[in-house]
């Protein structure tokens, strides 16, 4: 994973939007509006926060500032007490129970123990919640914010209309999405956001993994859920996928994405652990497995 953060852009994606890249582990996005600036995601520490800010010139402008943090996942949120106390930190309901239950406490306890960069980390929570979707009026440009779950329960994207932009951070995948765990309703609602997302007909699809803005990767996604879902009904009983065991003929991920052998080892087996996990969901989902 790199660790420096760089400013990127994508071709015909407007200047009011500034894409925050931290190498190759996550992207932020900066947005400027006519009345506010608006980061949607604070990376994975303070630090981090502060020199992407910087990047963007957020620290010098003194504009008002509004945070919305997309989902409680680490690489997303943890830049949160760079922000605190002087911005809305807005998110989905859901997020309240994530950051309640524990859950993302522990993470953070265990990645700090591996890796002293995240030692320093405090996890601040958002400040504002909305349930299925709000609107921010930036004067030239609205940021309508809607709840996408799936890949995790709290999962919001940003669309904004006016130039037919949606920010999708890890709802859609470069190249597939995972889902939040092996409960069908969970793949349901993944795929259901997947739909609504590509109803939106948008022009950049900005992913927070995988560095593309095409609009052809909601596609692909779906196709890929689909294809698992024919490939999975066609056998005549439910397989067995354990665990530590390879995946049979006609399973594996090279059957459904081409060109996952051409990515570095530590990516290939990251997606693979993504389609584990699908694959398992999308098995209790055809065959009724509990």
């Amino acid at each position: 994973m790199g660790s420096g953060i760089e400013l990127a852009t994508y071709p015909g994606l407007d200047e009011r939007i500034s894409v925050l890249r931290l190498g190759t582990t996550v992207d932020a996005i900066f947005v400027r509006t006519a009345r506010f600036d608006v980061l949607i995601d604070t990376l994975d520490t303070p630090e981090t926060c502060r020199v992407a800010m910087e990047l963007v010139g957020a620290e010098r402008g003194g504009r008002p500032l509004v945070v919305v943090n997309s989902h409680m996942d680490w690489d997303h949120f943890w830049g949160n007490a760079a922000v605190a106390g002087r911005a809305a930190i807005v998110a989905h309901e859901a997020a309240r129970e994530r950051f309640r239950n524990g859950s993302v406490h522990e993470v953070l306890r265990r990645k700090a123990a591996e890796d002293a960069r995240f030692g320093a980390v405090e996890l601040h929570p958002p400040t504002l919640f909305f349930s299925d979707r709000i609107g921010l009026d930036g004067g030239d440009l609205t940021l309508e914010l809607l709840h996408t779950p799936g890949h995790a329960p709290d999962h919001v994207v940003v669309w904004i209309p006016e130039l037919r932009t949606c920010l999708a951070v890890d709802a859609v995948e470069n190249p597939i999405p995972k889902v939040w765990s092996d409960d069908p309703a969970d793949l349901a609602s993944l795929v259901a956001s997947l739909h609504r997302i590509r109803r939106l007909g948008a022009r950049h699809l900005v992913l927070a993994h995988g560095q593309t803005d095409a609009p052809s990767t909601v596609d692909r996604n779906l196709a890929y859920f689909e294809a698992l879902a024919e490939r999975v009904g066609a056998l005549g009983a439910a397989p067995s996928v354990a665990p530590d065991d390879a995946l049979p003929d006609g399973l594996r991920l090279t059957d459904f994405v081409e060109g996952i052998d051409a990515l570095p080892d530590a990516a290939r087996r990251f997606y693979e652990r993504f389609h584990r996990a699908n694959l398992v969901a999308t098995i209790r989902s055809v065959h009724g497995r509990r």
